[in-house]
């Protein structure tokens, strides 16, 4: 793995918020990974991201990083479809999208996972931030949407 690309991205507005999205899509978490601290309005997920960045080609360089994906202003969570019952729950992201409030800057951040999971997280402003660890390894595994199931 090449060193020195850790992504830090920061997203203020929708077009920034698009680009975490593609950089967050089939990353991997467990539910417990999830946390919402309530008095500094904080939700963060702690997830193991592809490196889309990295993976130019089909035989390219092909990793996972570990990385924080972290959003400021959260005045309320909602959930649909995920649960931290089972600690061994595995969440994959799709995608990262804002819809404002009638009233701007505010508005909702949902954050969809594979099997119709969502969470609704009502901001007063999109502040969203994506950070890369220095862990990261090589995996055999690039995620395929194409692939025809049986």
């Amino acid at each position: 793995m090449a060193e020195g690309r850790a992504l830090r991205l920061i997203a203020e507005d929708t077009s920034d918020l698009e680009v975490i999205s593609s950089a967050v899509q089939d990353s991997v978490l467990k539910a417990e990974n999830l946390k919402y601290d309530r008095k500094r309005r904080r939700f963060t997920l702690e997830v193991n991201r592809f490196q889309w960045e990295e993976s130019t080609s089909k035989r390219g360089p092909q990793g996972r990083v570990r990385a924080l994906l972290a959003i400021d202003g959260v005045l309320s969570v909602k959930t649909r479809a995920v649960t931290k019952a089972d600690p061994d729950l595995v969440l994959s992201i799709l995608s990262v999208s804002f819809e404002p409030a009638a009233e701007p800057p505010g508005g909702k951040i949902s954050i969809l996972f594979s099997g119709d999971g969502e969470l609704a997280l009502e901001v007063e402003a999109i502040d969203a931030t994506l950070l890369d660890s220095a862990y990261e390894w090589s995996t055999r595994q690039r995620p395929d949407h194409d692939k025809k199931r049986r």
